[in-house]
């Protein structure tokens, strides 16, 4: 396969802000693999909790170009499995990897990814829309200036319960909750009893991904369900959470990719948790490789397109929170022809 890696740094509409840190620009990498006059492109994500950056992103691809290109892809799955060795250490760069060999796989096979899979799409889970911490008035006008069915609330502050009491002032959309381990115990329970009546769906990674402990109480307790992000990297994580969350997060660039994504899916649901993706805030060229996994799923938040100021590709359309698939084969994702 010929291995190309296209560095891009994209603006986001607005300040992005959770509880641990704000950015204006959201760097990326996206992944293309050729072989026998086809493409596939795949993308992930820089992120400074994970230590993740775009040129390590890079180096740690570039480190094993050789193999890779002179790698024949038979199956995506076979290819995570000779790559995952050299990769272990940096789920994001094999993440990008493994999305691209899905694209490349489902074009070889004339057909979208999702149809490889032979899923049906028609009863598919809408894409909440994010609204990042802010005062409580810019919050307010960003919800405004975006009617949505569903939000997904980013909070952490002293002023959480009057955020969603203000913002529900403003729109009759189901609110999803995202802490981003920002509470403890004790201001858990308090907010989850306070957002039930506030049409608050559930809460994300209330607290810190090590506090196992604080979780199992608050587990006990919550008057909402919780959804673990934070605690729930990797494939080994899953059954970790269980009996902890009543549900699981699963964003591809920490896991590496749609190969350990569906299995993850798979053992969660056997588990009787709810299952959900969420966003890096990637591009068009992620969020499309994404889409394909929306019949395996509850919830999804994947609305990384819309946050962006410019993008980079054409692919899957999101309307009124409905994702609507691309007329192409694979995940659909093509970059713009200016890059």
């Amino acid at each position: 396969m010929e291995l190309t890696l296209y560095p891009f740094e994209l603006k986001f509409r607005h300040t992005f802000t959770i509880s641990r840190k704000s950015k204006d620009v959201q760097p990326l990498l996206v992944a293309e693999l050729r072989q026998n006059g086809l493409s596939g492109i795949g993308e992930t994500a820089d992120n400074a909790y994970y230590n993740i950056t775009v040129p390590g992103l890079m180096a740690a691809i570039n480190k094993h170009r050789s193999f890779i290109e002179a790698y024949h892809l038979d199956t995506p799955e076979a290819f995570w499995e000779a790559m995952y060795p050299r990769l272990a250490d940096n789920m994001f760069a094999l993440c990008a990897l493994d999305l691209a060999a899905h694209d490349l796989y489902a074009k070889q096979q004339g057909k979208k990814l999702y149809e490889v899979w032979n899923l049906d799409p028609s009863h598919n889970p809408m894409t909440d829309y994010t609204i990042g911490i802010d005062t409580v008035e810019n919050m307010v006008k960003k919800l405004q200036e975006f009617p949505w069915p569903i939000y997904k609330i980013k909070l952490g502050t002293k002023e959480d319960i009057t955020i969603i009491t203000e913002l529900r002032k403003h729109t009759s959309a189901v609110f999803r909750v995202d802490a981003n381990c920002a509470w403890g115990v004790d201001e858990t329970l308090r907010n989850a009893k306070a957002f039930k009546g506030l049409g608050v769906e559930f809460i994300e990674q209330p607290m810190p991904a090590a506090d196992w402990e604080g979780m199992r109480k608050v587990y006990a307790d919550s008057a909402l369900p919780l959804i673990a992000d934070e605690s729930c990297i990797v494939e080994g994580d899953v059954k970790k959470c269980h009996g902890y969350f009543h549900g699981i997060n699963i964003k591809l660039t920490k896991c590496g990719g749609i190969t350990p994504a569906r299995r993850m899916i798979l053992e969660a649901k056997e588990l009787g948790m709810k299952v959900m993706t969420g966003s890096m805030n990637e591009s068009t060229v992620g969020t499309s490789a994404v889409a394909h996994l929306l019949p395996y799923l509850d919830y999804t938040d994947m609305d990384g397109p819309l946050l962006l100021a410019d993008d980079i590709a054409d692919g899957i359309k999101i309307r009124d929170g409905e994702i609507i698939y691309a007329d192409r084969n694979g995940t659909g994702a093509e970059l713009h022809r200016a890059f």
